[in-house]
């Protein structure tokens, strides 16, 4: 007999987990999740766990730190609690920037989390466009490693942009941007950009023609939005339409990232509900597509045995 499969939420974006339990046709568990005056968590699942496949909805958006804890936390409940399985669904893996060392006495944190979500107890992980696809390795459970590529190339296709080029705003994101522009049957463009400091970049180079063409920038995330910027400047000064279009999974969105994205030649900016997205950082020309049909077509398939990686073909 198959053992009963819960869906359980927390603070870190309520809505994206309620959205799920709705594409699944069940309803989020409950869980109390509260703040001692000291800033320390309590989590107590007000219903019972044992033996069950429960699937735990946190996405590791800012306050990062606050959020990840108190993922830990539910996870250790859950174990003390009898839970067969512990899934956790993390659409935003949070540090996942930090996956590898580039100057002398750096940590890496990426690493780190995925130690740390394993000690604790998680038996699976399910999350949404690493940064870095090489953090699934920094795992010893399974990783299924979702991707919002579908949804992204399913909106521009409705679009019907013209003389349309997808642009990859440095050297990482060009298989990305490869994949999409294999999805459009249009061209690809690449640039090349220096960090000179975190947050901090400047694009030097662009590879591939541009002038008179609709550019579609497409990033893992979008943080301050500099990068961001400098490219589509760059895009203008090679000759590019003054009608940019982004789109990114994860709305990070931090600093002065609703100044930058204001940029008159920036039409559209497309992100996924990975991360919830704070009023004060709300644009009208964002559009956000959501990601539950995917997480709960992939719990169920998870849960059924079945293939996750059909998702995406």
């Amino acid at each position: 007999m198959q053992c009963e499969k819960k869906i359980f939420a927390g603070t870190s974006f309520p809505g994206l987990g309620k959205s799920v339990a709705e594409e699944m046709g069940v309803s989020l568990g409950a869980v109390r999740i509260e703040r001692f005056a000291s800033g320390e968590i309590y989590v107590r699942f007000e219903e019972t766990v044992r033996g069950c496949d429960v699937f735990l909805i946190q996405t590791i958006s800012p306050p990062v730190n606050e959020n990840l804890m108190e993922l830990m936390i539910m996870v250790d409940a859950l174990k003390r609690a009898s839970a067969w399985r512990i899934n956790a669904v993390i659409p935003h893996y949070g540090y996942a920037r930090q996956e590898k060392k580039v100057a002398p006495r750096e940590p890496i944190s990426a690493r780190m989390v995925a130690d740390l979500l394993t000690t604790v107890g998680i038996d699976r992980v399910i999350t949404v466009d690493l940064h870095a696809p090489a953090i699934q390795g920094f795992f010893n459970i399974p990783v299924d490693h979702l991707t919002a590529l579908p949804i992204l190339a399913q909106h521009y296709r409705a679009k019907g942009l013209k003389d349309a080029v997808v642009v990859a705003l440095d050297a990482g994101g060009t298989k990305t941007a490869e994949k999409l522009a294999s999805r459009l049957d249009l061209p690809l463009v690449g640039m090349y950009k220096r960090r000179r400091a975190h947050n901090v970049a400047e694009v030097t180079h662009v590879i591939g023609d541009v002038e008179d063409r609709t550019p579609i920038i497409i990033e893992d995330m979008i943080d301050t939005g500099g990068t961001l910027v400098e490219g589509v400047k760059a895009l203008i000064e090679q000759g590019a339409k003054p009608e940019i279009h982004v789109c990114a999974t994860h709305a990070v969105f931090s600093g002065e990232v609703a100044e930058r994205l204001g940029h008159p030649a920036i039409k559209e900016v497309v992100v996924t509900d990975t991360i919830p997205i704070p009023p004060d950082k709300s644009l009208e020309k964002i559009k956000v597509l959501s990601i539950a049909s995917l997480v709960a077509a992939a719990i169920n398939r998870i849960h059924d045995e079945g293939s996750v990686s059909e998702l995406f073909y």
